[in-house]
């Protein structure tokens, strides 16, 4: 695969996607990592205490630094950090989305499509890829439709297990040619 020169951040009209930095953890705690609807349909648990959270912040930044697109969801105009994003190759001129969370409170509010375009966008213009995969667990309604909502096709279901939980699940693949 060529090499995608990393992206430092991505910008929609509302958003700032950008790398974590330490004094985020107070934000994503409080909009994000401790709110079990939030983890619902995620693959990581809720995050209980201030210093769970610190030490969850060390492990991002680091994380993010072999995974360079990868980012923080910045909202402009509170300045405040109310979820994640990001991508990945998954083989020549096909990336996927790695999860896009938001915090409860900045649902229905047109977030999640600026996230997605931006993804796509990126995926397009910078990496070359030709076709964006997308998932969704089938419960989780809301992610259904926001990829049916912006073209996606679904093409593929796999039954998973929820290791939190114990509990089997379905998860939806979405493409859309780029």
């Amino acid at each position: 695969m060529s090499q995608t020169p990393h992206k430092e951040y991505l910008e929609t009209p509302r958003l700032l996607l950008r790398k974590g930095v330490m004094e985020d953890w107070e934000s994503l705690w409080r909009n994000v990592w401790s709110r079990p609807e939030a983890a619902r349909h995620m693959l990581w648990s809720v995050t209980e205490s201030a210093d769970e959270a610190r030490a969850r912040m060390e492990r991002t930044i680091e994380w993010e630094k072999t995974h360079p697109w990868k980012y923080c969801v910045e909202e402009k105009a509170s300045g405040r950090v109310i979820g994640w994003a990001g991508v990945e190759p998954l083989r020549e001129g096909v990336w996927g989305e790695t999860g896009i969370a938001l915090g409860p409170d900045y649902w229905r509010r047109g977030y999640g499509r600026e996230i997605l375009e931006a993804l796509c966008a990126f995926c397009r213009d910078e990496a070359q890829a030709v076709r964006f995969i997308y998932s969704a667990r089938e419960s989780n309604a809301a992610s259904r439709a926001l990829c049916e909502s912006c073209g996606f096709v679904l093409f593929r279901r796999a039954a998973r297990v929820d290791e939190r939980s114990g509990e089997g699940y379905w998860l939806l693949y979405y493409q859309k040619e780029l």
